[in-house]
């Protein structure tokens, strides 16, 4: 049995619950993630109205609501299962954007052969760029810095 038949109806409940004390009317949907290589669960949940304020600025709100279903599901499941939750689709137009953001640094890299760094962003933000940017031959990337101000760096080889 997968994880997403096994865990469907206890992930689901916990959403909709969360969602149903803000008054927020939402589908949601299971599917394996398609973020990134890390084995887990993509759950979409789709808000017509109010999204902005489940995602929060620069997905913090998604972040900390991400945590407190995990968390729910933890202890009602006895075991850590790996959620990823989007609201939206903001995770993956965010993914989309930042690897834009990089490739653009990439060429100014390039052209300048000076290193240049990116705008601070959560461990998982530098997670997709890094990865990205690893097929990159003449290129390398390095997280420098302290939270919450961590960033990416990138550097001609």
């Amino acid at each position: 049995m997968n994880i997403i038949s096994e865990h469907k109806e206890d992930i689901t409940g916990v959403v909709r619950k969360i969602t149903g004390y803000m008054n927020l009317e939402c589908q949601v949907e299971l599917k394996e993630n398609e973020y990134d290589s890390t084995p887990s669960l993509a759950v979409s949940v789709y808000a017509p109205e109010n999204a902005r304020f489940l995602i929060g600025k620069n997905g913090q709100n998604l972040q900390a609501f991400e945590h407190v279903v995990k968390a729910i599901l933890t202890k009602k499941t006895k075991q850590t299962l790996p959620v990823i939750l989007d609201v939206n689709d903001y995770r993956k137009s965010r993914a989309t954007y930042l690897i834009d953001v990089a490739k653009h640094a990439v060429t100014r890299v390039r052209t300048t052969q000076k290193a240049e760094a990116l705008v601070p962003m959560p461990s998982h933000e530098r997670r997709i760029v890094h990865m990205e940017l690893a097929a990159y031959p003449d290129i390398t990337t390095e997280s420098i810095g302290n939270e919450p101000q961590r960033r990416i760096v990138i550097k001609p080889l």
